[in-house]
């Protein structure tokens, strides 16, 4: 799994790549985390376009920048999902903290 970030003035993209399985997401969560902490965004986005394969640690991966981005009282949107990955993020219940979008 990669990430590559970009930051421009209040706002941090992420575009994920590849797998988000647990070997994974924890040099995700310290790459992401590391910019945001520096940054202090109010908006971060997560770029799922490019990811191939996610498990219950992509869930944990959105939940816990959303706590993070709560301590900056920043919010958090999820982009390019497939309708599949939607539909399991919101029985998850991330739709309640988090702008979901399907990919265009």
């Amino acid at each position: 799994m990669n990430v590559t970030i970009e930051s421009s003035g209040n706002l941090i993209i992420a575009y994920l790549i590849g797998e988000i399985d647990h070997h994974s997401s924890a040099a995700l969560r310290e790459k992401i985390d590391n910019v945001i902490a520096y940054k202090k965004p109010k908006h971060l986005i997560l770029d799922f376009k490019n990811v191939s394969f996610m498990d219950s640690s992509g869930i944990g991966l959105v939940m816990g920048r959303y706590r993070l981005m709560q301590s900056f009282k920043g919010t958090v949107e999820i982009r390019n999902v497939t309708p599949q990955t939607k539909k399991l993020m919101q029985l998850a219940g991330l739709s309640n903290i988090a702008i979901i979008k399907e990919k265009q």
